[in-house]
């Protein structure tokens, strides 16, 4: 692949990195069609727990789109590559596993987008982080009016998009935007070595969290509950569920299967 990097660590760990160096790995075109395929492949492995995605080098996780590609495209062609981006976006988020984002660099328009649409963020220390769309004229057009004001509250979400103005790492952090904020040497490590902690768990079980959380956000308490209530009777029956309690009974670590 000439825009990512791909690699699979501590055995159930796939590693996404973005690498448009040139581009403050912006998300082009040729980038997005090789992230869907990528996304095509880690679906169809089931040996894969947890992902993590981030940018190459120091400076930027994501600059969002890339705006030297689109100024020669059509109001019809900006519109496709708006909902491109929104597309992949929208399957970052719908991985049944895990996805965390490692935070290299600024994120900005579509690169806070994606960031948010992962599970957790852990970013490094004095970086910028920001919807900017208004700035240019636009809004944002990928997720960020709608994952923004689900992760820091209505008001703030505001106060950020209508600005346009990126906060630091501090005040990410501060308004829970991130989970976590590091030294850049210790970033990735971070990063594994949270997703060989989630890896270690029962698959399944993290999986159907994930879908339970997820769908529950969108619903009532009741409704959420009863949503919890049926996915736990889905792991009562998994192999994974009686090595959980056979291994606890034998002071043992358990060796999920994923089954």
């Amino acid at each position: 692949m000439d825009y990512l990097n791909y690699e699979i660590v501590e055995k159930y760990t796939g590693i996404i990195t973005l690498q448009r160096l040139q581009a403050a790995n912006a998300l082009s075109e040729s980038l997005l069609n090789e992230l869907n395929q990528l996304l095509d492949e880690i679906q169809q492995n089931d040996t894969i727990r947890c992902v993590i995605v981030t940018g190459a080098g120091t400076k930027a996780f994501c600059a969002g789109a890339d705006l030297k590609e689109r100024k020669g495209m059509s109001d019809d062609q900006v519109i496709h590559a708006v909902k491109q981006i929104g597309e992949t976006i929208n399957r970052i988020e719908k991985l049944q596993v895990p996805v965390i984002a490692a935070i290299n660099g600024v994120a900005l328009g579509g690169g806070l987008e994606l960031a948010l649409a992962c599970d957790i963020r852990i970013a490094v220390n004095n970086t910028k982080l920001g919807l900017t769309e208004t700035s240019l004229a636009i809004i944002p057009g990928a997720g960020g009016t709608q994952r923004l004001p689900r992760t820091i509250g209505v008001g703030h979400a505001k106060r950020l998009i209508y600005s346009a103005v990126p906060v630091n790492t501090e005040e990410a952090l501060r308004l829970h935007l991130i989970e976590r904020s590091v030294s850049q040497e210790e970033l990735l490590d971070e990063a594994v070595q949270l997703a060989k902690r989630i890896a270690s768990n029962g698959p399944l079980a993290v999986q159907l969290a994930k879908g339970v959380i997820n769908n529950g956000l969108d619903t009532t308490l009741e409704n959420g509950l009863e949503i919890e209530h049926l996915s736990y009777q889905k792991v009562i029956p998994t192999h994974d569920r009686r090595e959980g309690l056979q291994a606890f009974a034998e002071k043992r670590k358990p060796d999920y299967q994923g089954r």
